[in-house]
């Protein structure tokens, strides 16, 4: 037997796989997909601007210092 990976570009196709499954000519396979943790750092990595960055740094810094003089 071998393992195939199939795109469905449409629902009648999907109904045909399940009548092909229903006649046991084939067999979905349940697969869970793992989740990539990333950083923030990375994901983020080249948007803003030096002068941008420095910017939103300074804010955040100016509200936690604010939040935390409550």
């Amino acid at each position: 037997m071998e393992t195939v990976l199939v795109q469905i570009n449409n629902n009648k196709a999907y109904k045909l796989l399940e009548d092909l499954e229903d006649l046991n000519l084939i067999t979905f396979l349940k697969e869970e997909v793992p989740l990539i943790a990333s950083k923030l750092a990375d994901k983020y990595r080249g948007v803003f601007l030096a002068e941008d960055a420095a910017s939103f740094d300074a804010h955040t810094k100016t509200m936690r210092t604010e939040w935390n003089d409550i």
